[in-house]
């Protein structure tokens, strides 16, 4: 099966006071992932980051390089990290199987020639959600169990933003070029994720939104923190976010988010943080 991809590219935030909805949709919602025996990719010119999907049914699916790429293999010049929200499945890389279940992690290290995904169970198959980024140096692969992961509480039930953030691949659990990948939870009774929003000039950042009921949906907001837009999100669906963007949402339901960042700062701590009641 072909490795599927499409490419965005940079946007200053001059042009995006401008756009209208349909184009701001078509410019960073990503609403082509997990879709049975496919590897759909987005190769985005943010940092180079690729956000994308695996999901294998009755066969396994190959990781195949892309033409943006310009390499033999996908990973000669890139580390990737790969999260299972679907049920149990396998990673084999160079020959190494690695049994991922539900939400847990593999980081990927540069240089490795060949990546499959496979399910347990065609019908109930892993989903296997991607994220890639330029790297500079090998790292070993390595999986992120559950116990692996560093966990947060945040926020408040007063303030409709209680949450659990759970550290999957970063620094400080793994050895990595750039590429941070982490999930959020929202806990029942709380709606706002990233509240208070922030920016971080030195990296870019894209949301996967996961476990959204069908009939539920989530309101992103990204822009400038003075001049704002929304995209309404459904499940299964991906939004890309530029430096100078905030990256909040509110949800009509609970629901999860994998997080993912890019760019030349392994510091999380790394934001800039914008007062609520300045945000236009």
């Amino acid at each position: 099966m072909k490795t599927n991809y499409s490419t965005r590219y940079a946007a200053s935030p001059q042009d995006v006071k401008k756009y209208d909805t349909a184009r701001i949709r078509e410019e960073f919602l990503i609403d082509n992932l997990m879709v049975h025996n496919t590897i759909n990719l987005v190769y985005t010119h943010y940092d180079r980051f690729i956000a994308g999907s695996a999901v294998p049914t009755n066969s396994s699916l190959k990781l195949e390089t892309i033409d943006a790429l310009k390499s033999e293999n996908f990973l000669d010049r890139r580390e990737l990290g790969i999260i299972n929200v679907g049920q149990t499945g396998t990673v084999t890389v160079d020959g190494t199987v690695y049994v991922l279940e539900h939400k847990e992690a593999l980081y990927v290290g540069q240089g490795n020639k060949n990546v499959e995904f496979a399910s347990k169970s065609a019908e109930n198959p892993a989903m296997f959600y991607l994220n890639s980024t330029p790297a500079h140096k090998a790292f070993p692969t390595k999986k992120v169990g559950k116990e692996d992961v560093e966990t947060i509480e945040l926020g408040a039930p007063e303030t409709a933003n209680a949450r659990t953030l759970r550290k999957y691949i970063v620094n400080s659990v793994v050895e990595v070029c750039q590429l941070q990948m982490g999930m959020t939870t929202i806990k029942p009774g709380s709606s706002w994720n990233t509240m208070p929003a922030h920016v971080h000039d030195r990296r870019m950042e894209v949301y996967f939104y996961f476990e959204v009921p069908s009939d539920q949906a989530v309101c992103h907001f990204m822009g400038e923190p003075t001049e704002t837009r929304h995209i309404w999100m459904a499940n299964n669906q991906a939004v890309i976010s530029p430096p100078w963007s905030i990256h909040s949402g509110s949800g009509t339901s609970s629901y999860s988010f994998i997080w993912g960042m890019a760019g030349e700062n392994l510091d999380y701590g790394d934001m800039d943080h914008c007062k609520i009641n300045e945000l236009r």
